[in-house]
């Protein structure tokens, strides 16, 4: 790539160097103020208006591609400013991607931690009202020995539910 882009910078030296020009048919070729004619210098031959002619449009032809050279540049300048555009673009899209993703799993964890904490006051709920109920029929002495036993191991089995769910707060 490099040798391609710099055989084209000696093309245009030389080009720079040498105009070509036709006038009446002929191809006249302009080098530092002199003037060829199939590769043989004819500048004191030609008359002064000739010259000036050949000049003159040696400067246009030079003028028009040093024009074509800085137009190439500048859009050369633009699709480097193009592609800078698209790459931040796309940097930006990636960004708010990643925020939106950040987002998303910052709610599920906020989700995750509210059903921890409503299982946590529901086991709560659920063993407040087993103990009242598991007291009231303590002193009412409706409790058989096999039925206290089967209170306490509820009782019991309601407060694993409730470690459970502080150990997931």
């Amino acid at each position: 790539m490099k040798y391609i882009i710099t055989l084209l910078f000696l093309c245009f030296a030389f080009t720079m160097n040498a105009q070509e020009v036709i006038k009446d048919g002929k191809t006249y070729e302009v080098k530092k103020e002199k003037i060829y004619l199939n590769g043989k210098e004819i500048t004191e031959t030609l008359s002064a208006e000739e010259r000036a002619n050949i000049f003159k449009q040696a400067a246009t032809v030079s003028e028009k591609m040093k024009l074509k050279e800085a137009a190439e540049k500048q859009e050369k300048k633009k699709q480097k400013e193009a592609k800078k555009l698209e790459k931040d673009k796309k940097k930006a899209e990636k960004a708010q991607k990643k925020a939106e993703k950040e987002q998303k799993r910052a709610e599920k964890a906020l989700k995750k931690k509210q059903r921890a904490q409503d299982k946590f006051e529901k086991a709560n709920k659920k063993l407040s009202a087993a103990q009242k109920k598991y007291d009231k029929l303590k002193r009412k002495g409706k409790l058989s020995p096999q039925d206290e036993v089967k209170w306490l191991k509820k009782l019991e089995g309601l407060r694993e539910d409730i470690d459970k769910a502080k150990k997931k707060l």
